[in-house]
């Protein structure tokens, strides 16, 4: 039975125009479906300040299930010390972190906060966030046919994660999380989780190259119950200087780990693809229903903020279709300032091998991936609506002359082979 806290927590000063009573209901469900939690010490900011966004693939998960409630138990694990160090250091107002195992109870959500981003590491202040969305996602969640034509049902193992409705040994590995200073208004969360891919108009639906019909990788039973995202996505509404911005979040698969039906790099586009859609809003978003079965998309004033690991550089790696164009050049999405660090120009130059064939610029690298295939890559995305003013940028990925630089290491990480990105808006 869902059981679910609903506290009142009143607006004052922020300069809401044309609207008389404002209640931020904050919630906080053990449905094993979502969390959002809250609490009073609410962080105001003046209206002219800019307030900062950040996605980071902290590489938070485990092997097995529980595992990273484990690590977490204390404040004794060496590379969530790293990754807590990154956030302080960076000081993000609204943070999306990939790659964080999802448990229905919300332990290992609430376990980093208190035993890692709330307390100094390495001498950097300690960071509270009051406001906390996690919700369920389609790793590990077996979907009872044979997604990889292999002849076996996966029941458990690398069997059911190739299998499941998204790659994963147990359900929630490689999960989300939403951290906040502002009121994330629980009751107009959307998420999409169970959208199925086939309703997407258009589909890039795999084909079997060795029958003569299109698109037929998956049997017609088969498309009644694939979703299109590998693990979800969501739309958060977050208050911010009397304004909505909608945070939206997802981690599409990598578009490798697949065979010559590409399976995987047409769902890397098409989960893309979908926040393409959904901000252009209209017609074309109109065949979008999320789980609460409301459809379309945002409409033409809405501002919004696209982020997360999308596994898909613009210009080099394996991504089908170049699908981070489509957000990088969507006309809704403020793509003036690029975040860029001397690390990750330093890290290709020293690495070398496929980092010396790429065309991107190595200064937007935003992970380190393996040297010989495919190179370091921008992967990561904060991408602001047009409507609103990008102040300033940065990945964190500090050079080899940076006391910081242990936080990252030589040709690998302390922490994640991905790196923080993190953009300052101006709201209004």
């Amino acid at each position: 039975m869902k059981e679910c806290l609903l506290r009142g927590i009143g607006l004052k000063n922020i300069g809401l125009k044309g609207v008389g009573l404002v209640l931020t209901l904050v919630i906080v469900c053990f449905s094993g479906v979502s969390q959002a939690s809250g609490a009073n010490n609410q962080h105001w900011i003046d209206e002219n300040d800019t307030v900062r966004f950040a996605t980071f693939n902290a590489s938070l998960n485990r092997n097995g299930e529980g595992e990273l409630i484990e690590d977490l138990t204390d404040s004794s694990n060496t590379q969530a010390m790293a990754v807590a160090e990154i956030i302080q250091r960076s000081r993000p107002d609204i943070l999306l972190i990939n790659e964080f195992d999802f448990d229905e109870t919300g332990s290992a959500v609430s376990l980093f906060q208190q035993n890692y981003l709330e307390v100094g590491q390495n001498g950097a202040n300690p960071i509270e966030y009051p406001y906390v969305y996690s919700a369920a996602i389609n790793t590990g969640i077996p979907s009872g046919y044979d997604l990889n034509n292999d002849g076996v049902i996966g029941e458990s193992g690398f069997e059911l994660a190739n299998d499941a409705f998204g790659f994963g040994t147990f359900a929630g590995q490689y999960g989300m999380v939403v951290y906040s200073r502002y009121p994330i208004l629980g009751w107009h969360v959307r998420t999409f989780q169970k959208f199925l891919w086939k309703n997407m108009p258009g589909a890039l639906l795999p084909d079997n190259s060795e029958t003569p019909e299109p698109h037929d990788w998956f049997t017609q039973e088969e498309l009644e119950v694939v979703r299109l995202s590998s693990k979800s996505h969501w739309d958060l509404p977050v208050l911010v200087s009397g304004r909505i911005v909608h945070v939206l979040v997802s981690h599409p698969t990598p578009p490798v780990f697949d065979g010559p039906e590409d399976r995987n790099g047409t769902r890397n586009h098409d989960e893309i693809r979908f926040w393409a859609d959904y901000i252009q809003g209209g017609h074309q978003s109109l065949y979008i229903r999320d789980d609460q079965g409301r459809r379309g998309g945002l409409s033409k004033r809405s501002r919004f903020v696209i982020m997360g690991d999308m596994n898909a550089d613009p210009f080099d790696g394996d991504a089908t279709g170049n699908p981070a164009a489509l957000l990088l050049d969507h006309p809704r999405v403020n793509n003036h300032r690029t975040p860029v660090s001397l690390g990750s120009a330093e890290a290709a130059f020293s690495q070398g091998e496929a980092n010396e064939l790429q065309v991107g610029n190595r200064a937007q690298d935003t992970a380190d991936f393996f040297d010989g295939d495919p190179g370091n890559l921008r992967v990561d995305y904060v991408l602001p609506s047009a409507n609103m003013q990008i102040v300033d940028s940065a990945v964190f990925w500090p050079d080899s002359e940076s006391e910081l630089y242990r936080l990252t290491g030589a040709g690998g990480s302390a922490s994640s082979d991905h790196r923080l990105v993190w953009v300052d808006v101006k709201v209004r």
